[in-house]
């Protein structure tokens, strides 16, 4: 039985605001036929292997890039212990970074260009939800949360959001931090002396035609799209910001919303991190029909990632929130 998005606010403490971890539903719930996986992959280009990996996505049943890239270190795996085969082992990971810079590219050239393709209202509707929380993670690598959080003239009005940055360079440490980009993203981007992040203030150019420029010149944005758990969080380890950001889930406490999440392993790394909180409930939507066999495989991982002692977890219905309206 799931519960209604304002049923669990009721829940919660009035003392303090819970926090919240947002997953791509979050931004499906937008434009499904923009950030689902299956339109990305519509998109993509993978360059020379482009149809071996085409047609591995076709025999593994799934639009998952990561579960692609799980496939594909699987089979490294297994080249290794056979030997002798450094020839494919080398075009197999060859592949596996090309299916990075592909997701990475997809994301970008599918991405919104402009912050009034997102209505007014819309927008409205979502800073409204967002203001009920304190502290949030995010997962995602596009610009709605970023666009939502500043879109400054909307109501709710007098919002301020603090994601660690002061002017274009993220300051770390001593800022008061709300906003945290737990695997990168579109906007963000480390060159070597620091992270910092695209403005609009950046000579009057969108973000995201800063971001495909720095694409055609080889730069990428700071994304974390490596196919296991183990594999994000050696990435995360390797860079301030991420590993701030990633350090920063141990500060949860009372109430924690989880948005827009499928519970997948890949991401183990962040509610084994969160389990580690003083987190006493956890709230965790559920899209569609809670019977079906891929929600009953959300709320069987929910239980198993993040219950513990003095812990509940409790369900809601994602459509309650009515995130954008």
């Amino acid at each position: 039985m799931l519960i209604s998005f304002s049923q669990a606010m009721a829940q919660c403490s009035e003392a303090d605001k819970p926090s919240l971890l947002l997953g791509n539903g979050f931004s499906r719930a937008w434009r499904d036929d923009i950030f689902s996986y299956s339109s990305l992959l519509d998109r993509a280009e993978f360059g020379e292997g482009g149809d071996k990996i085409r047609t591995l996505f076709a025999s593994l049943g799934t639009y998952d890039f990561e579960a692609v890239m799980r496939a594909m270190e699987s089979a490294i795996a297994v080249l290794d212990a056979y030997g002798d085969q450094a020839e494919l082992r080398a075009k197999v990971a060859t592949d596996i970074e090309a299916l990075k810079e592909a997701l990475i590219t997809a994301i970008s050239t599918t991405h919104p260009s402009a912050i009034n393709e997102v209505r007014a209202e819309q927008f409205r509707s979502a800073r409204s939800f967002l203001h009920k929380f304190g502290s949030i993670f995010t997962l995602n690598y596009d610009l709605l949360f970023y666009w939502a959080r500043n879109a400054a003239e909307l109501e709710p009005v007098g919002v301020r959001t603090d994601d660690g940055f002061r002017g274009k360079r993220w300051m770390g440490y001593g800022t008061e931090q709300e906003a945290h980009f737990l695997h990168g993203g579109l906007h963000l981007y480390d060159v070597g002396s620091g992270v910092f992040k695209h403005t609009f203030s950046s000579g009057g150019i969108r973000i995201i035609d800063l971001v495909r420029r720095n694409l055609d010149a080889g730069r990428f944005p700071l994304f974390v799209s490596e196919p296991t758990s183990k594999k994000k969080l050696e990435r995360i380890a390797h860079n301030s910001y991420l590993n701030f950001c990633y350090r920063k889930l141990l500060d949860l406490n009372g109430c924690v919303f989880v948005l827009g999440h499928s519970m997948d392993e890949n991401d183990k790394h962040i509610f084994d991190q969160i389990k580690k909180a003083p987190v006493r409930q956890i709230y965790v939507s559920i899209h569609g029909d809670p019977d079906t066999e891929g929600n009953a495989r959300v709320m069987a991982n929910a239980n198993a990632f993040l219950g513990g002692s003095g812990r509940r977890i409790t369900f809601f219905d994602a459509e309650t929130a009515n995130v954008w309206g």
